[in-house]
């Protein structure tokens, strides 16, 4: 399955995406921000694709013009995320390679996730966090529409060894309809 924008393609991942995976994910200004650190190899990004990246809503995010991926974006469903145990709530996550920041592309991407997860999939809610410092996701969640929950301190992340301040939103179809 995949989702389209005036820009984007939003599909499944591919063992033959591994190679442009690396090209952005072993970036150290990418994963570490969000929580995970950067690639290694391309074997470690063939893994992830593999081992992570393969959830029922987990998608590349592809530019039209050649349908490679530059980032990732997923509604984790029940079971995958700490942040609800209901089935009709998910959590969006997102990251996308440095070269593409600021031009509005997770934005896009997410809007779409967003709307496939209430029309398509009958969420109620989607919820989404951040890590302090990542003023980047933060802006996304507000253009996206969500509404800043709660803050967390002293989170453990165990792909990163540390601790963190992480930061949750959430947007209800109610809120999403009104847009």
């Amino acid at each position: 399955m995949s989702l389209e924008t005036e820009r984007l393609i939003l599909r499944r991942w591919q063992d033959s995406d591994a190679e442009d995976l690396y090209k952005y994910a072993s970036d150290p200004d990418v994963g570490p921000i969000a929580g995970w650190p950067a690639h290694k190899n391309v074997k470690e990004s063939l893994g992830v694709i593999r081992y992570v990246f393969c959830g029922a809503e987990a998608y590349a995010v592809c530019l039209k013009q050649d349908n490679k991926p530059i980032g990732a974006i997923e509604l984790k469903l029940n079971g995958n995320t700490d942040l609800t145990e209901r089935d009709d709530e998910c959590e969006l996550g997102y990251w996308i390679g440095k070269p593409f920041w600021g031009q509005g592309l997770i934005p896009e991407a997410a809007k779409e996730l967003i709307r496939h997860a209430f029309q398509d999939l009958g969420m109620r809610k989607v919820w989404c966090g951040y890590y302090d410092g990542n003023e980047k996701s933060r802006r996304v969640q507000e253009k996206c529409g969500f509404k800043y929950q709660w803050t967390t301190k002293d989170l453990y992340l165990p792909l990163m060894s540390e601790h963190r301040t992480g930061h949750v939103s959430c947007i209800t179809k109610e809120e999403f309809e009104n847009r």
